[in-house]
């Protein structure tokens, strides 16, 4: 017996808001890596780290429009609003949209917030380095 109840939907598809957030974020830790840039070669470095990031976004895009490209039925994607109170399915489990959007964004919003700390404090100890 399954605990879910009969009338409640189920994908394995996350909503468009969920990779907005994502995207977001992505490009604030960019934008506060760039806080830590300075003399000598960390611009260089922060280029890289940038690259990097781009590739993070670009990768999961590419895989999503090829996907998008081979499916057979109409895009019966549902709102983020009906997606966030539906099961969203795991290759382990099934759990409520909202707790998995959570799990899924709180890992880079913790970094990107992380990095703005850090850049704060690098800011604040260099200007007050005797």
């Amino acid at each position: 017996m399954s605990s879910q109840p009969k009338n409640t939907r189920s994908t394995d598809r996350l909503p468009f808001a969920v990779y907005a957030i994502l995207v977001g974020f992505v490009v604030w830790m960019a934008i506060a890596a760039w806080g830590f840039a300075g003399a000598g070669y960390a611009d260089l470095s922060l280029s890289v780290v940038t690259g990097l990031l781009l590739v993070a976004i670009a990768i999961p895009y590419v895989i999503w429009r090829v996907g998008r490209a081979h499916t057979d039925g109409p895009d019966d994607r549902m709102s983020f609003r009906e997606w966030r109170v539906s099961q969203f399915e795991t290759w382990q489990d099934r759990q409520k949209g909202a707790a998995a959007a959570t799990e899924i964004i709180l890992p880079i919003a913790a970094a990107a917030v992380g990095m703005t700390a850090f850049a704060i404090v690098f800011h604040y100890a260099a200007a007050h380095a005797a």
